[in-house]
């Protein structure tokens, strides 16, 4: 199974029922070496070149029933800084 969420596509999906939550990973979940929390209190973990790899979403089950048929996550993005400077031109 995978989750497609933006850009990001997660091969590895864990819903643990008691806690109501699910875990999403790219590839090993122990290639991780950076965790971040997004603004709505997810946890985001990253591999060593500052890609996002796992998504854990805290409440999945309630954040459904609530989402209206559209959930929207902030998630981190990378942004090139020469792409940057050419809008400071």
């Amino acid at each position: 199974m995978t989750v497609h969420i933006g850009p990001y596509v997660f091969d590895h999906v864990r819903y643990d029922h008691d806690a109501d939550v699910l875990y999403l990973s790219q590839g090993d979940p122990a290639h991780a070496v950076e965790f971040d929390e997004t603004p709505g209190g997810h946890a985001v973990s990253f591999d060593e070149d500052g890609d996002l790899v796992g998504l854990t979403l805290i409440d999945i089950r309630k954040l459904l029933d609530e989402c209206n048929g559209e959930l929207l996550l902030e998630l981190p993005a990378k942004a090139s800084p020469a792409d940057l400077k050419l809008a400071l031109a």
